[in-house]
């Protein structure tokens, strides 16, 4: 009924705190993208995902300030206080061919090179140098697979598979 599912959006960042006589939100920035937070793009506020139109927008200290043409004054501001901002997950860039967005990795099946099921990616641990992936085995067992190129020989997003080459002793 016009409504979208949860998945449908990603997360971009938080509003803090209304600023100024006019409405504008100081707001958080958790997203790889802020360039798309401009004038003229459509955000989504809270579990509701209202949709807010940005007029304009300054950096301020360790955020930015974002005004809306449906704001006008603190008081209409404090109604979105403190909530998740989203963006339609079809709105996000474009990454470089090899990289992915971590939604895309989560819930494929990994494979050995032989072909046969080490489980699924469960989770993503985002460390220093690179990726850890989760891969939980039906038994339950997780194996920590790092996210580099040598081990990761194929991403398959349409089958749903990455293909790996384990370094001996990883499984065991």
């Amino acid at each position: 009924m016009g409504t979208q599912e949860n998945n449908d959006f990603l997360v971009v960042g938080r509003f803090r705190r209304s600023h100024g006589i006019h409405g504008d939100i100081l707001f958080t920035i958790m997203t790889d993208f802020p360039d798309r937070l401009k004038p003229g793009s459509q955000i989504f506020v809270g579990d509701k995902k209202i949709a807010l139109k940005i007029s304009r927008r300054k950096p301020h200290n360790d955020g930015v300030l974002l005004g809306f043409k449906e704001i006008n004054n603190p008081e209409e501001a404090a109604k979105y206080i403190p909530e998740y901002v989203y963006v339609r997950a079809d709105d996000r860039p474009a990454l470089p061919e090899g990289e992915y967005y971590h939604h895309q990795i989560l819930g494929l099946a990994v494979v050995d090179a032989a072909g046969g099921l080490l489980g699924k990616v469960s989770e993503i641990l985002v460390t220093g140098a690179n990726d850890v992936y989760v891969v939980t085995a039906e038994d339950g067992k997780e194996i920590l697979i790092p996210a580099l190129k040598h081990v990761l020989r194929k991403i398959d997003l349409e089958a749903g598979i990455i293909t790996v080459d384990l370094p001996d002793g990883l499984i065991g």
